[in-house]
């Protein structure tokens, strides 16, 4: 696994929260100097959350674009590698026979009683 990709999704997380956190300090500002109405009674930390959490999100989608596509590229490998590994676990399972001498449980048994 290369460089750029072995740390995506972290990568990704944390550049997606500090999106979040600079809306949320810009939307608190505004809020603070009344650009922006504060909410109703007691609400206003409830909304700059929300209203940060609004305008983050596009800024993310559109910003991200790159990290989001190196995020899905390594959980792609790892899902890929994962299968993998189990499709050889179950080849090898397979392998495996039961004794030669051993009867089957599942045999109907002939006899009167």
């Amino acid at each position: 696994m290369s460089s750029s990709t072995s740390h995506a999704t972290l990568r990704y997380t944390a550049m997606r929260i500090g999106i979040f956190v600079g809306c949320l300090v810009v939307v608190g500002l505004l809020t603070h100097f009344g650009v922006v109405p504060a909410g109703v009674g007691k609400s206003n930390p409830i909304w700059v959350v929300l209203l940060a959490l609004i305008i983050s999100a596009p800024l993310s989608y559109v910003l991200l674009r790159k990290q989001r596509a190196a995020m899905a590229e390594q959980i792609a490998g790892g899902v890929g590698r994962a299968k993998a590994r189990l499709a050889a676990n179950q080849s090898q399972e397979d392998e495996v026979q039961a004794p030669q001498g051993a009867k089957s449980q599942a045999e109907p048994r002939t006899g009167s009683a």
